[in-house]
């Protein structure tokens, strides 16, 4: 969340901010429950000065041998009139904080303009689009059998899949070859994280209140959540944690399902891989120092870049302008896999930086040297990457004419010497 003494500070700089985004602050709202909430601090204070005043002369004039019944009575009104203050400056107080919790982050400076993923901006492209002499597939008629969405719908319904034999493979091969990269040549830890979280592990990066209705709520005595993404969970571990300057940087991979509620798809997104309620994900997640987020975002960007050049996938890599910005980051870079079935770019990995958005919500901070007060740390996440679309990547881009498709070179090795899948 916003730093509530900035907003307190110039609250319409923010709602400015926030427009780049297509987000209007209500800012008669925020004026109204600010006044509140100032006006009840100061009585409240008032209060207990007074009280703490007369509860001393009940001392003194009992020492006197003077009468303190009515000192004693006053200062029993007036604890009864703070008890009835306090009750009602917490419950502004507490409105308050969630007309916080449903702002966005603000925008980075260096964000582009915009309203839709139309207008984000192209940073670079990598490899070229193959060309086929033949009319290329989509994933769903090259794995054929193999992709079976019978078995899926009559299992759990629909946008669920079941993979077979070497497709079911790849994908698992996919996932050890990201996550062997990653721990071994870019220095991540590897976690293994519940699946499922409590209400306090969503809210601090951001998926609650303001996304509910898009994530899977799991029945029980208390409210818990399965996880829409690894970033939660590992984002979390630092949760309510004060670290030394020197464990800084942080960098944790984590291989996850994840599961979304996806209701608002329609046309092309439904089918196969693309959109789905359930999907995996190899996730990147930095926590670092506020001096080197942004170098971090760069570095974790070239990390998931590093799987696509080696899968041998021509992918462009776009900044997302406000108003396709995520809610609790403050720049988002996208990499977009070309899909020949699709006949476009497709996003694959979204590298975002919170800055210390998430990490104020789940006071997650650090103390650069012994005597220092703390301070927010900053985190970051993407993916190394989304499992499904890549596969289906692969698919649709090394596909050649007799229906077979020619695996990557690096992926030989993980797939027992297989150089050619055949459906």
């Amino acid at each position: 969340m916003l730093d509530p003494r900035r907003f307190r500070q110039d609250p319409e700089a923010i709602a400015e901010a926030l427009k780049l985004r297509g987000f209007e602050l209500d800012l008669a709202t925020y004026h109204d429950l600010e006044s509140a909430r100032h006006k009840l601090q100061t009585e409240v204070e008032a209060l207990q000065h007074e009280r703490n005043v007369k509860s001393k002369h009940i001392g003194v004039a009992k020492q006197k041998g003077e009468d303190i019944n009515p000192l004693v009575a006053e200062v029993g009104d007036l604890g009864a009139r703070l008890d009835e203050l306090s009750g009602e400056f917490h419950r502004v107080q507490d409105a308050l904080h969630d007309f916080l919790l449903h702002v966005p982050n603000l925008p980075d400076s260096s964000v582009p303009p915009g309203e839709s993923e139309e207008e984000n901006e192209q940073l670079r492209v990598w490899g070229d689009r193959p060309v086929f002499d033949f009319k290329p597939k989509d994933h769903v008629e090259i794995a054929d059998t193999s992709l079976d969405f019978e078995a899926s719908v009559r299992i759990s319904g629909s946008r669920f899949s079941v993979l077979k034999g070497e497709l079911a493979k790849l994908h698992r091969c996919l996932i050890q070859f990201m996550l062997d990269v990653h721990i071994s040549e870019h220095g991540y830890e590897e976690l293994y994280v519940p699946f499922i979280v409590n209400r306090e592990t969503m809210t601090a990066t951001g998926q609650l209140p303001k996304f509910e209705d898009d994530v899977f709520f799991v029945r029980g005595e208390i409210d818990r959540f399965l996880i829409p993404t690894a970033e939660v969970p590992i984002t979390n571990m630092v949760r309510d944690q004060i670290l030394d300057a020197s464990d800084l940087p942080i960098r944790y991979v984590s291989h996850t399902p994840c599961f979304r509620r996806e209701s608002g798809s329609h046309g092309k997104d439904t089918r196969g891989l693309i959109r789905v309620h359930q999907f995996e994900k190899v996730e990147l997640v930095h926590i670092t120092h506020p001096d080197a987020s942004w170098e971090a975002l760069e570095d974790l960007t070239s990390h998931a870049e590093t799987i696509l050049q080696r899968l041998e996938l021509p992918y462009r890599a776009v900044v997302l302008c406000g108003g396709d910005l995520g809610f609790a980051a403050a720049k988002t870079i996208d990499l977009e896999v070309w899909l020949p079935g699709f006949d476009r770019y497709r996003e694959v990995s979204s590298c975002s930086n919170f800055i210390d958005f998430q990490a104020r919500r789940a006071q997650a901070r650090f103390r650069p040297n012994p005597t220092a007060s703390t301070e927010l740390v900053h985190t970051l996440n993407g993916s190394g990457l989304a499992i499904g679309r890549t596969l289906l990547a692969i698919l649709e881009n090394h596909q050649q004419e007799d229906g077979t498709v020619r695996l990557p070179e690096v992926l030989v090795p993980y797939m027992g010497g297989v150089e050619v899948l055949r459906f």
